[in-house]
This record gives C-alpha cells, sequence and structure tokens, in this order.
C-alpha cells in the first residue's frame, strides 16, 4: 500500500459547499485537496438552482405576455422551448461540462481530483489507489441525490428526475409529476406554460405541506389556473411503462397516464459510501449529526445538504463561511510543530498561511468563529406567485408550545397588490411573550424578495413595537408587512 501524502485539507465534494470551502482555504495558503466524483459546484449550476430559474423566467414571460389582453391591449404567444434549452445548455451548463468550475477551483490554489473519495481512518481519505492524510482536517461537502421512493415497479420504468427534467431538448405532450413539493411544483408550472398536459399527484393532503396552509392554497389555485391538475392524498401503490406511456396507478383504484413521469419526492445523503465507520461515526443516520461549528467529530467538518438543514445553496454558503473560520482558527492554534507522523507541511501550506492570517485578521481570533443559528433560515418556492417563507410557520410554533399571535393581510388589500391584480398574502407569526417575530410567510409575484425585510427582522429578533413604527414605501409589495404587523394587535 503506498504511503499516504499529506497535506492540510482534505474536502471531499465540490458542491457549492465544498468548493467554496475549498477555495477559500486554498486561497489562505493551506495546501487542499479537493475531491469530486461528478461536477464541480454540485446540483445548483447544473440541474438546480440556476437552470431552473432560467426554465421559470422564460415560462414566466410566457405567463406575463398572456396578461397584455384586458390589461394592455392584445397579445398572441407561441411557446417555443428550443431557446430555453439552448439557453441552460450553452450559457448555464455548458452542456454539463464542469471544466470551468474545476479551473476556478485549481487556480485559487487547490488541488482537483476526480472519484469518489471515502474516509479511511483518521485523517485520512482514499480515492481510488490515492490516500491522503489532512494534517489539519476533512470537510464532507458531497450532498444529497434524488430519493426514489419504493414503489412498485417504478425502478424498471425511464422515469425521470431532476436531472432530466432540465436537460430536456423536446417537451413531451404530457407530463406526470410524482411530488408536490417546491421542485415540482416549479417545474410542473413551467412545462404547463409550454403547453405540456401536466398532472401533479401528492400523498399528502395538500401540496406545499412544509409550507402555511394558506400558501398551498394560492399555490395550488396558481398551477390549476396554468391548466395543472392536481391529486393531493393519493399514493402511489403501483407504475408501469408500455414502451410510450407511464400509468402510475394510485390507492384506491385511481390511474393517471401520461408520456413522461417525473418523481421528486425529496433527496437522500448515501452516508454509507463515506466510510464514516472508520472514524466511528454512524453512517446508518438520515443526515450528518454536525454541532453549531459543523464539527461531525474530531478534525472532521461537514457542510450543505449532507447535514439536513436544508437543501439550499444559500445554507450551503453560510455553513461554508463558518467552516472556513473555524478551520483557519484551529489552524492558527496549532503548535506549529510536525504532524503526527513527522512529516512537514509544503512549502507554502498551513504554518505560512497562519502567519498571513495573523496579519490579515481574516480569519478572526479564538471564541471570534461564528456558530451556525438557523432560526431565521429562508426558502422560497419560484413559482408564479413565488412563495416566500423564513422561521416557523403557525403550526410548528405552536407544536414548541410558544405563545403565538397570528398577522394577516391579503397581497390584493395592498395598493400594488390591486394595481396587479396579484394573488398572494403576508402572513407573520410572532411570540407575544417575547414581542418579536419567529416566522414569516410572503407569498405574491415578489414574494421572495419581499421576503428579506422579514428574515433581518426574524434574525435580529426586531421588536414588533419598532416594526409597527416603520415607514414602509408606497406603493410597494412589501408595505402589506405593515399591514400584517398591525393585524397582530
Amino acid at each position: 500500500m503506498a504511503e499516504p501524502e499529506i497535506v492540510d485539507v482534505v474536502v471531499v465534494g465540490l458542491g457549492v459547499g465544498g468548493e467554496e470551502v475549498a477555495g477559500r482555504l486554498a486561497e489562505a495558503g493551506l495546501t487542499v485537496v479537493g475531491i469530486e466524483r461528478d461536477l464541480v459546484g454540485g446540483e445548483c449550476p447544473y440541474w438546480g438552482c440556476i437552470p431552473s430559474k432560467m426554465m421559470i423566467r422564460a415560462a414566466n414571460a410566457i405567463a406575463e405576455a398572456r396578461r397584455i389582453d384586458g390589461l394592455a391591449g392584445t397579445a398572441q404567444v407561441r411557446p417555443d422551448w428550443a431557446p430555453v434549452a439552448k439557453r441552460i445548455r450553452e450559457e448555464a451548463t455548458d452542456t454539463w461540462n464542469d471544466r470551468a468550475a474545476v479551473e476556478r477551483f485549481t487556480g485559487r490554489g487547490g488541488r482537483f481530483v476526480r472519484g469518489a473519495g471515502r474516509l479511511d481512518g483518521p485523517g485520512r481519505v482514499r480515492v481510488g489507489e490515492q490516500v491522503f492524510q489532512a494534517r489539519h482536517g476533512i470537510v464532507l461537502g458531497t450532498g444529497t441525490r434524488p430519493s426514489v421512493p419504493p414503489v412498485d415497479g417504478l425502478a424498471d420504468t425511464p422515469y425521470w428526475t431532476n436531472h432530466q427534467a432540465i436537460e430536456v431538448e423536446e417537451l413531451p405532450g404530457s407530463l406526470l409529476v410524482l411530488g408536490g413539493g417546491a421542485i415540482g411544483l416549479e417545474l410542473a408550472q413551467v412545462f404547463a406554460r409550454f403547453g405540456v398536459r401536466v398532472t401533479v399527484v401528492e400523498a399528502l393532503d395538500r401540496v406545499l405541506a412544509v409550507e402555511e396552509p394558506e400558501a398551498s392554497e394560492v399555490a395550488a389555485a396558481a398551477l390549476r389556473a396554468d391548466g395543472v391538475e392536481i391529486h393531493t392524498g393519493v399514493k402511489a401503490e403501483r407504475v408501469s411503462h408500455d414502451g410510450q406511456n407511464f400509468t402510475l396507478h394510485g390507492a384506491g383504484g385511481t390511474d393517471f397516464t401520461a408520456e413522461r413521469l417525473l418523481v421528486v419526492t425529496g433527496r437522500r445523503a448515501h452516508l454509507e459510501e463515506l466510510g464514516l465507520d472508520t472514524v466511528g461515526v454512524d453512517a446508518k443516520q438520515r443526515y450528518l449529526s454536525v454541532d453549531d461549528r459543523l464539527h461531525v467529530s474530531d478534525g472532521i467538518w461537514a457542510v450543505g445538504d449532507l447535514t439536513g438543514e436544508g437543501a439550499f445553496t444559500h445554507i450551503a454558503m453560510y455553513q461554508a463561511a463558518i467552516v472556513v473560520a473555524d478551520v483557519l482558527d484551529h489552524v492558527r492554534h496549532a503548535d506549529g510543530g510536525p504532524d503526527a507522523s513527522g512529516t512537514a507541511s509544503v512549502v507554502g501550506g498551513a504554518m505560512g498561511a497562519t502567519s498571513a492570517l495573523g496579519a490579515s485578521g481574516s480569519s478572526g481570533s479564538a471564541g471570534t468563529v461564528p456558530r451556525a443559528d438557523y432560526r431565521a433560515l429562508p426558502r422560497v418556492t419560484f413559482t408564479d406567485p413565488e412563495v416566500g417563507a423564513v422561521g416557523l410557520t403557525e403550526h410548528q410554533a405552536r407544536e414548541r408550545g410558544i405563545n403565538v399571535q397570528i398577522g394577516f393581510t391579503e397581497l390584493s388589500s395592498s395598493t400594488r397588490g390591486w394595481i396587479h391584480r396579484s394573488e398572494g398574502f403576508i402572513k407573520v407569526v410572532a411570540d407575544a411573550d417575547q414581542g418579536v417575530l419567529i416566522g414569516a410567510t410572503s407569498v405574491g409575484p415578489a414574494g421572495g424578495e419581499v421576503l428579506s425585510g422579514l428574515v433581518v427582522a426574524v434574525h435580529a429578533a426586531v421588536p414588533l413595537a419598532q416594526l409597527r413604527h416603520m415607514i414602509y414605501a408606497y406603493p410597494t409589495f412589501h408595505r402589506a408587512i405593515g399591514d400584517a404587523i398591525r393585524d397582530l394587535s
């Protein structure tokens, strides 16, 4: 067996969070090996946030053009998927090639290794025949993959996940969407606006079940207005494919048929692939347990989806900043002597980095490493209208025994909402004993953007008295926040 190569840090998984950690640590002067089995950058730039929002932007343009009738004249719209697919292929994904991302990482000073990395004992990572010994730590950022439910017959069919839905060059005539969460609804609305006959099947009693019930109602009504059929409370029992069409057989004898089947029923972290048992960590968890500095165990950190804090790019980036600060703080406080194997770090490695960091102060000092705080975690479903939410829902707050106050206003009761004929609302959830917001939902044409002020209010625990006496610009969508706050009293 070859002797392990000594480096400062090994990052396994270069998705959004892992790439950020690896790149920033490399820029700081550490010797960093970044390992990725698939594409550097992860799900977001290739099959998630970026290409899907290109699709949504195009679909929203179609919908807006159709609103000209009765508002500003007449218009005829002929949807064409070709420019959308071309833009995703050429501008967003480079035809699903990560060479630019690899060069971005190596340009920051990192060393890239293609392959599936796994832990191989304390401080050690194996990639094929290569073994690396990390002097200062290992960061795991391997993300999640689509979770496919154990529906009879499904595995033997050519179903889609979000990957095939994003990569599609020619749209089908009809589409079944199994799963009524955020991804399912976003893609369902896009395809429907481009003329695909879409049916959504959800096992729970409402779509967007993790959000407020009022948000589920608005989202479902909006999709139905675009021609989407929505069936809730239907459990899929069996799937068949006859070479041309899929049939989803639901409990109770209800069948649904379409040319394509898109399965978006969640995602799973494949912890069993990481060699966690070699470092005494339970691999049978659903997600990796971490503390508020993202420690899995001594010398191991984790970032992104596999921590179970939400499959969001902004969470991965937020966690990455904490991990970078903590690793550099660890390096600064290392004794500076030879490592346990007696092998010094390579030139330009950790010891040189600590001196530079000491001069620049870029990593903070002892006790200043931030700790993860998810109280004000924002999330947005990019349907039209958008569904933005932060913190706790009313149901979650009541489950925790909080003395809850609710404020609510329809967006149409605000001047801007009335002008736009917009469906939506602002709902705020307050802790009456503490006098602060602990959650909020913003649904409307700019629901995600309006959410920003509510995120600040929840994150900073702004007293309700101050929120009541703020000046909200007129006539904006966000002015409705003031109405919802006043409704609390």
